[in-house]
């Protein structure tokens, strides 16, 4: 298990303990998937188009080893020819062996062709990748599952293109990140063409498949599109109707929706939470049932285009900017369509927050607490700590920097805390009143007083 002590190496991740792959970074994945179903078989072939910075002879990528590599294949671009030497792939690292030393600023295109029955990874998160469903199969990689299905560079902070070829069998449906392209029928089995229009981090990769409906909302200024099984047609079409309004809503409050469209997909499983995907978000039979119980969740997940997918972290110790400014959404929604008001929300969690050990640090919570709800609920905190100081019409400009400054890139705290700045000095504010907030809320493990406005005495 890692935990928050794990001893530090320039090397490793020090929050998921995976060495880092160096020397170089993916720009693009094509990746063409042959996939039949029912015995959960894979056969692919994953062509990534590589930068090095570093001269280096050996390539490492995360890749697990229950799928088996059949061959790997490098050519280089300009008239320095570069071929695979030997490769090996064990625990979790596929390692690549050049016969020449590969200088920096080089422009490498690897080809990966691997076969198995592909199956989650274990990590202290559990268990995360490709796993198989009642109907098809759906993916869930946050934070290191993404390395279940094909090899990569398996880093938030590394974001970049990708194409997707997924044969599957008649009559299964398959959605992926991004833009459909088209569907080609060749006998009993289909193959679908996706691009992901944006750079995206591997951990948002995800490729779901299954005997889907499809139902494009009316009324949303980007195309809105849901796939569900028929049996539960009545319940998504009354807990999902929203997502027009939703978007709509999070436009005014956020900026442009960052991406050409957004997919949700309800699968015929029970699922304990939804998963995020970049422009996608997979959700379970029991977040449709009709009774809108879920409706929080429904708009966090959609909060997440903003807060996660388009702009990214650096890290993962950062993880309450996304998990806290999607939290703070699902209050904000609540307040703009008639509920409880986010005032009322924070407070309701705060004295919840109190009730909680008191050792968790938002600027670091460490790896075994980097999900826990303490995260999402004091980042939220956090986030309504600054609408209080800046006041709702410096607090929305804010959000809008934040998400077109940032867009489709990654950031830290550090990044946060610089705008939160920047907005304080255009209103007058004292830097030192921002200062207590980061400090309080991000850099001590106590429960700060509630917020309220800052007056000068405060600080």
């Amino acid at each position: 298990m890692i935990t928050s002590s794990t001893p530090a190496s320039p090397f490793r991740n020090h929050y998921t303990g995976i060495e880092f792959n160096l020397g170089f970074r993916v720009t693009k994945y094509d990746l063409d998937l042959n996939y039949r179903v029912l015995p959960n078989y894979l056969q692919a072939e994953a062509t990534l188009h590589i930068e090095t910075n570093l001269a280096i002879k050996v390539l490492t990528l995360d890749f697990a080893h229950h799928l088996r590599v059949g061959k790997v294949t490098c050519s280089a671009a300009g008239a320095n020819p570069v071929r695979v030497q030997k490769y090996s792939h064990s625990a979790r690292k596929l390692r690549v062996y050049f016969d020449r030393v590969v200088q920096p600023d080089e422009l490498l295109t690897l080809t990966v062709k691997y076969a198995g029955s592909p199956r989650p990874v274990k990590s202290p998160w559990g268990e995360l990748g490709w796993e198989e469903t009642e109907s098809g199969s759906l993916v869930a990689s946050q934070p290191i599952g993404a390395a279940s299905w094909f090899p990569c560079d398996d880093d938030p902070e590394v974001k970049a293109r990708y194409n997707f070829a997924i044969t599957a069998d008649n009559p299964y449906t398959v959605v992926c990140n991004g833009i459909l392209l088209g569907k080609h029928a060749h006998g009993s089995r289909t193959t679908w063409h996706y691009t992901a229009e944006h750079p995206m981090a591997t951990y948002l990769a995800s490729v779901v498949t299954g005997e889907f409906e499809v139902w494009q909302l009316p009324g949303a200024r980007v195309p809105v599109y849901i796939y569900y099984p028929a049996k539960l047609r009545a319940g998504v079409k009354a807990d999902f109707a929203q997502q027009a309004e939703m978007l709509a809503t999070y436009e005014a409050l956020f900026g442009e929706y960052p991406f050409s469209q957004y997919t949700v997909v309800v699968v015929e499983d029970e699922l304990e939470i939804p998963l995020e995907a970049q422009g996608l978000s997979i959700f379970g039979a029991n977040h449709a049932r009709g009774d809108g119980k879920w409706e929080r969740l429904i708009a966090h997940e959609l909060s997440h285009q903003w807060f996660g997918n388009s702009v990214g972290l650096a890290s993962w110790q950062d993880i309450w900017l996304n998990e806290g400014f999607a939290c703070y959404a699902e209050w904000l929604w609540s307040e703009r369509s008639g509920g409880p008001s986010a005032d009322e929300k924070a407070w309701k969690h705060y004295n919840l927050l109190a009730e909680k050990p008191q050792d968790l640090l938002l600027a670091d919570p460490g790896a075994n607490d980097m999900f826990d709800d303490r995260v999402y609920k004091r980042g939220a905190m956090m986030v309504h700590a600054l609408r209080i100081l800046l006041g709702d019409e410096a607090f929305i400009r804010l959000l809008h920097q934040w998400t077109s400054e940032n867009q489709h890139g990654v950031v830290d705290t550090v990044d946060m805390r610089s705008l939160v700045n920047r907005v304080c000095r255009d209103e007058g504010i004292a830097a030192s009143h921002a200062d207590l907030l980061f400090t309080q809320w991000l850099g001590r493990t106590e429960l700060p007083p509630f917020p309220t406005k800052l007056t000068p005495c405060d600080s």
